[in-house]
């Protein structure tokens, strides 16, 4: 799916200065949903990263990082840095 697209690798700490404006809209992996909850569990059991891939309003990105929580429009991760759920491609563990 995205591994045909060149992700820009980013730190959590710079997704709150990232814009998500525009209503483009993303091809979301079919199990993201899946994916988000999996992931949650890894990072309050385990406290593992994983590869987010989501795009801006500049173009796709990856972050490494950890899931803490989910919401129905949001995550939550570590450091209390919240990424709108409508704009995730996919997660990898």
């Amino acid at each position: 799916m995205l591994e045909t697209l060149e992700s820009e690798i980013i730190e959590k700490e710079l997704i709150s200065s990232l814009s998500f404006k525009n209503g483009d809209f993303v091809d979301q992996h079919p199990n993201l949903r899946q994916q988000i909850e999996e992931a949650t569990r890894l990072g309050n059991a385990y406290h593992s990263k994983v590869s987010i891939y989501f795009q801006d309003d500049q173009g796709p990105k990856r972050v490494d990082t950890t899931i803490w929580a989910h919401g129905s429009k949001y995550i939550c991760l570590k450091g209390g840095v919240w990424l709108p759920i409508d704009r995730i491609i996919e997660i990898k563990a």
